[in-house]
């Protein structure tokens, strides 16, 4: 899935992980940790996990409700805290006990969600094309709305998202990953595309991936909400696609600066997913900006 990557499975406090393992263990860096976002899995970080893993430990994990990994069958235990747990788990497993931590989208809403509940384990963090969770759903705008509607249309009362996404779920997921600013389905690696394509056909995932957007309305808002004084206390980078739908709507850096004591902020050539479609400048990005 992800060259010069081993793939395996960890159960961590019940819950299967699955993630992908490359790079020197014991390297001359720090352990790095990579999150995917919807409606992917770990196999997004295929050109740019290789590079970072040159001199460090690189993990790509599947999110719970993704992927390989454990797709609980209540909503509840979608909820980014609970992915957090797993990943926080995975890495106490492998023997990491603080590491670098890369999310976008999800996978991004979830390391911040780490970073609150375990600051002590996060050396650095990464998010990618979002917005704080708690602003984008307490300050919703039209704009937002209409360009984001899967939020509310995957948070919809089982089964009739996943009803109307299995009819055909290509034609759905594609829409998503071309509907959120600058890209074509060319832009896509093939090989990503077809482990993208294999995890959503499965009933599960789509299931999976709906109880994460009910989750975020109905546990991770007020998640977020009890935590609206608390920053992040590591060094924060915010990257965002330059022509996405996120950029379009806010000033993304201004969204997370008074929630972050450290921040640095930079805009990639792209859309929503620029690391698939942008992945050498997000590279770049992330090597200016991990610490040694």
């Amino acid at each position: 899935m992800i060259q010069g990557f081993t793939a395996h499975i960890a159960t961590i406090d019940g819950a299967r992980v699955a993630y992908s393992i490359g790079g020197p263990d014991g390297g001359a860096l720090p352990p790095l940790l990579l999150l995917h976002g919807f409606p992917q899995t770990r196999a997004m970080w295929g050109h740019i996990a290789p590079e970072l893993a040159k001199d460090r430990r690189v993990i790509c994990a599947d999110l719970r409700g993704y992927g390989a990994s454990e797709k609980p069958q209540t909503m509840p235990e979608h909820s980014f805290r609970a992915m957090g747990a797993d990943l926080l788990g995975l890495m106490s497993h492998l023997g990491h006990r603080r590491f670098d931590l890369v999310g976008h989208d999800r996978g991004a809403r979830t390391a911040h969600r780490m970073a609150l509940d375990a600051p002590e384990r996060i050396r650095s963090l990464t998010v990618m094309d979002i917005v704080p969770t708690h602003l984008l759903l307490d300050d919703l705008n039209r704009h937002v709305a209409k360009g984001y509607y899967h939020w509310f249309f995957l948070a919809q009362p089982a089964p009739f998202p996943e009803t109307m996404i299995l009819h055909d779920p290509d034609a759905f997921y594609e829409s998503c990953l071309l509907g959120w600013g600058a890209a074509r389905l060319e832009d896509f690696d093939p090989a990503q595309l077809e482990a993208y394509r294999a995890a959503w056909r499965d009933p599960a995932v789509t299931g999976g991936m709906c109880n994460d957007y009910r989750a975020a309305l109905a546990v991770d808002f007020d998640h977020d909400a009890a935590d609206l004084a608390r920053p992040v206390t590591c060094p924060a980078l915010v990257l965002y696609g330059a022509e996405g739908a996120m950029a379009s709507a806010y000033d993304v850096p201004a969204t997370w600066a008074a929630r972050c004591t450290d921040m640095r902020a930079e805009a990639i050539t792209g859309g929503h997913f620029f690391p698939d479609t942008n992945p050498a400048a997000t590279l770049a990005a992330l090597k200016a900006f991990l610490p040694s």
